[in-house]
């Protein structure tokens, strides 16, 4: 499967799977219904984590396109920079559904109702100009293909590309970022699986946003990273594979705050089987994250 296939089979995901999670949170509020709104947070987190592989696989199917006859340079990167406005603000609203399940608020919903209308018209126009690609007929006299709208894709290239030292330093980060994030999952899961005794979960509970903040900064670095230079990555099958473990990963992050038996673990007590295999599991794949991307330059080029 080409990077070209994925992108067909994710490309649907951030409007039409983000319009369900919209519907289920909208719900949730008019029913006053705790159960759907919570489902609403899910969906925000989980349409965040797969829009990783929807916007990285877009680069890969723009890798094999560019030369065929018909494509229009402008059409393509206008998609680029309108698919990473909708990305932005994607990865805002799973952010705070993921607060929203961890410690509610009242503020996290007007934030969110605010934050998922915006993003839902930002990826709607994305995808517009991107069938607008194969069929340009659709785009005939349409303004969204303009210079008048933000363009943060090409922004961040500039930004690595220009300038040397944001790269270093964007390392440093991204570094920094990896040791909160690998910390406290491997604390929290270490405390499920048994290892760490004579804790009670609420006490680590605290520190599972530093996890989170950890992901949201190896997030935007390695989205510059990426931004600085597409082929070399998507090119290689070890970073399709380290893309698809982040996802798996990430998801593992709803796990602790979600499941009463963790959440309400006493001192001495000890975590049923089915929280021993998620912890397990979670330690395993971001051990899997960090090995593919030490060793991305190494194995997987083609």
């Amino acid at each position: 499967m080409s990077g070209a296939h994925l992108h067909l089979l994710l490309n649907h995901i951030p409007t039409v799977a983000f319009g369900v999670a919209v519907a289920l949170f909208v719900a949730g509020l008019i029913k006053k219904s705790e159960d759907l709104t919570q489902a609403g947070f899910v969906a925000f987190f989980l349409n965040a984590l797969l829009a990783i592989p929807a916007y990285v696989s877009g680069n890969a199917a723009e890798f094999i396109l560019r030369d065929q006859p018909g494509m229009s340079a402008s059409v393509v990167t206008a998609h680029q920079n309108a698919a990473m406005l909708g990305f932005i603000f994607m990865q805002l609203t799973g952010l705070v559904g993921w607060v929203a399940l961890w410690r509610f608020r009242r503020w996290t919903i007007p934030v969110l109702l605010v934050l998922s209308i915006v993003t839902f018209a930002f990826m709607a126009r994305a995808a517009n100009i991107g069938g607008g690609i194969r069929h340009p007929e659709i785009l005939a006299g349409d303004p969204t293909v303009s210079g008048a709208w933000p363009e943060p894709a090409a922004m961040g290239t500039a930004l690595i590309v220009n300038y040397p030292w944001v790269w270093p330093i964007c390392e440093i980060f991204h570094f920094v970022g990896l040791c909160m994030l690998f910390g406290v999952a491997l604390l929290v899961n270490l405390r499920m699986l048994g290892f760490i005794e004579g804790v009670a979960f609420a006490d680590l509970n605290w520190l599972l946003p530093w996890a989170v903040l950890g992901l949201v900064v190896n997030l935007i670095t390695g989205m510059l990273f990426f931004l600085a230079s597409p082929d070399q990555y998507t090119q290689n099958a070890a970073f399709g594979w380290k893309i698809g473990l982040i996802v798996v990963a990430g998801a593992t992050l709803l796990y602790p705050i979600m499941s009463d038996e963790i959440r309400t673990l006493k001192q001495d007590a000890r975590a049923s089987l089915v929280a021993r295999c998620v912890a397990a599991g979670s330690i395993c794949l971001w051990i899997g994250v960090i090995f593919l991307g030490r060793f991305l330059p190494y194995i997987g080029s083609e």
